[in-house]
């Protein structure tokens, strides 16, 4: 399934960087993307081609801003550093995991926006405008139910007057109120998971040190020694699942 959804993902993207579907050609030439003549709509194609280029070059900071990638993200580092690895899981590993946690969480979305509002515009049913607020709905519903209302109405009140909803609750909030209310909520879930993460790992350098200080081994520092055991204890509790199904199920 997610496999299916990354080469539909593909198939949009290579599809608005080709430009209409009457402007292939099989030779690549750029007189096919503008019309001829020139004048308003040769510019208008020339915004449509600029936009659709910042999009795709901002598309990591969307994903991040819009979806759960950063709640995943921030508490699978919180567990590398509660168990005090260094670099084990890399860097790699770790985003690839909360990449595919995020496709995972966000299907229901993705398939939304992509019924309701990719495909009808791939298929020219619809103009730009309506695609863009099919698009934006499922998302929007998505972040209304994951933002903290304290952190909705802070943001609401201290936007300009022009954006300002009359109802934080409602599904008429201005998207540059409710991205930044999504991802304050989500930072702060994110270091609650973290907090509970860490807990017992500290818990366990604490009685560690504690038996290493007892003894007079004052030159051995306790995170050698507490080290294997938090990665044991961690191992025995099936703690992959356990956060795992945790992260997802905080969605639920």
């Amino acid at each position: 399934m997610i496999s299916s959804r990354v080469v539909r993902l593909a198939g949009v993207i290579a599809i608005l960087l080709a430009g209409t579907a009457g402007a292939a050609a099989q030779s690549f030439s750029l007189d096919g993307l503008l019309p001829q003549g020139g004048g308003a709509s040769a510019s208008g194609r020339i915004i449509q081609i600029m936009a659709t280029l910042t999009v795709l070059s901002v598309a990591p900071g969307i994903l991040m801003m819009v979806t759960s990638f950063s709640r995943f993200v921030i508490a699978l580092s919180f567990l590398r550093s509660g168990l005090g690895l260094q670099s084990t899981p890399a860097n790699l590993i770790l985003i690839s995991l909360a990449l595919f946690m995020t496709f995972f969480v966000m299907a229901p979305t993705f398939d939304r926006a992509w019924q309701q509002g990719v495909l009808p515009l791939v298929e020219n049913r619809i103009n730009e405008g309506e695609a863009y607020t099919r698009i934006t709905e499922p998302f929007r519903e998505f972040m209304l139910a994951q933002t903290r209302p304290a952190d909705l109405r802070m943001f609401s009140d201290v936007a300009p007057p022009s954006i300002r909803p009359t109802d934080p609750s409602t599904q008429t909030v201005d998207l540059r109120i409710l991205i930044p209310s999504f991802m304050i909520s989500e930072l702060r879930r994110a270091f609650e998971i973290g907090f509970l993460i860490v807990l017992p790992f500290l818990v366990i350098d604490m009685i560690v040190a504690t038996i290493v200080m007892s003894m007079g081994m004052m030159m051995l520092p306790p995170t050698v020694i507490s080290l294997p055991f938090k990665v044991i204890f961690f191992v025995l509790i099936d703690g992959w699942n356990l956060l795992i199904s945790g992260l997802i199920r905080s969605y639920g």
